[in-house]
């Protein structure tokens, strides 16, 4: 049988990184501020509140996102992503994806879903966790893996986060588009920020009774064939299969799968949704469906794009590769520029993980940064210390690197490693 292959650039909203665990309290919802509504802009080179016009949320301001809070880990590399909103933005692959699948539930459900792509991104912890069902001991609740504004507040890991709100203000059928941000690995499918498309579609009872079908059936049927279309508008005559899968709030859960160029690819998360986010948000005998989809994981697969970084290039030799609208367009690549291996090994410390590591990586080195690969590790008998070697390769999309330039930036990250993960350094 062929294999399935894990495309990873992004992972869909309704999966919110099921792996590992950790535990963090959760937290009063009295106390917490509302994720929707935005404040001041901080404006920027391409602050898409300028770009967009008036359907784009203001993005927070530094000071209201990088705090002096002692849970709050958000670096300056991450605030100079918010507020460009990729999916916004015309002629970018994002927002093409993004309008595609309008397109598709505008024709198949004419007038019924609200489109929301403008959401404030700081959203409440419980949205972003509890709200949607996360267990308390969740790996996504710890600070290792998300971006605490302080204790009550973080920067959205999916976009899950607004669904119970949405259902509260009485949105039974919407579509919340945005961008996303998660602590990651390096490399060509992983980055610090991306976008996701959250749905869900909600069935009164008259509804479903309808159909003769009982209600979790009559939501699943309707949302296989409506994910079965998306999936054929936007890749042509794919082949397509389910898989079923486990997330907290949808039950049943499933991941859907089509063949493309070859490979069985996983695309997508989704699933009924959990009866009492329904009961406690909207109304009482309702039932629904969701999905979420990674928009960087379908670009990367439709448009042949091989480098998660080239999203958010501003070189015109990919910008201008992608037409507004063009599904049919691929990526030709156009940098051949080599990269720079550097090597950095040290005992590790309780401060280190390799998630910590990156964030330091991409904090002094940015998008050059290319992939952080782990190539040695030893654990010495008689101290019992753990040694690792990493692999920092660095690259430009658009020029060639200097041995000068990256020496520094290496240097900058050794000290940086040292300083912040407490690590000694060989």
């Amino acid at each position: 049988m062929t294999p399935t292959v894990k495309i990873l650039a992004s992972r869909p909203c309704v999966a919110a990184c099921l792996h590992r665990a950790r535990a963090l309290p959760a937290v009063d919802r009295a106390s917490l501020s509302p994720s929707l509504g935005p404040t001041g802009c901080r404006g920027g080179r391409r602050c898409a509140a300028q770009a967009a016009g008036p359907q784009t949320a203001l993005a927070p301001s530094r000071e209201e996102v990088i705090t002096a809070d002692p849970a709050n880990n958000v670096t300056d590399n991450i605030f100079s992503k918010i507020g460009v909103n990729l999916h916004q933005q015309r002629g970018h692959p994002l927002c093409t994806i993004k309008e595609a699948i309008y397109d598709y539930m505008d024709k198949e459900f004419p007038g019924v879903f609200s489109k929301h792509d403008n959401l404030y991104p700081v959203v409440p912890t419980v949205a972003n966790f509890d709200d949607v069902l996360v267990p308390l001991d969740h790996v996504s609740r710890s600070p290792n893996d998300t971006y605490y504004v302080n204790k009550a507040t973080v920067l959205r890991c999916h976009t899950s986060a607004h669904q119970a709100e949405l259902l509260r203000k009485g949105e039974g059928n919407f579509l919340a588009t945005g961008d996303v941000y998660r602590r990651d690995t390096i490399d060509a499918t992983h980055y610090p920020v991306f976008h996701q498309m959250e749905a869900v579609r909600v069935m009164k009872e008259d509804y479903w009774r309808a159909t003769g079908l009982e209600p979790v059936v009559a939501c699943e049927r309707e949302l296989k064939a409506t994910l079965e279309g998306v999936a054929r508008h936007l890749f042509g005559d794919v082949e397509c299969r389910w898989v079923d899968a486990y997330f907290p709030f949808t039950e049943p859960s499933f991941e859907l799968e089509i063949y493309f160029n070859g490979d069985w690819l996983e695309v997508l998360g989704c699933g009924v949704m959990q009866q009492s986010i329904l009961d406690d948000n909207y109304a009482a005998g309702t039932k629904g469906w969701a999905f979420g989809i990674g928009l960087e994981r379908w670009a990367m697969v439709l448009f042949d794009i091989p480098d998660i970084r080239l999203f958010w290039t501003d070189d015109e030799r990919m910008t201008k590769q992608f037409p507004p609208g063009d599904l049919s367009a691929r990526f030709k690549p156009f940098s051949k520029y080599p990269p720079c291996f550097k090597d950095m090994a040290f005992w590790v410390s309780p401060e280190f993980s390799e998630n910590n590591l990156c964030e330091l990586v991409r904090s002094v080195a940015g998008d050059l940064a290319e992939e952080v690969k782990l190539i040695d590790e030893f654990t010495n008998p008689k101290t019992n210390r753990t040694s690792r070697c990493y692999r920092i390769s660095y690259r430009s999309m658009e020029r060639s690197l200097t041995d000068e330039e990256i020496n520094e930036v290496q240097f900058r990250v050794r000290d940086a490693v040292a300083e912040k993960l407490k690590v000694e350094l060989r």
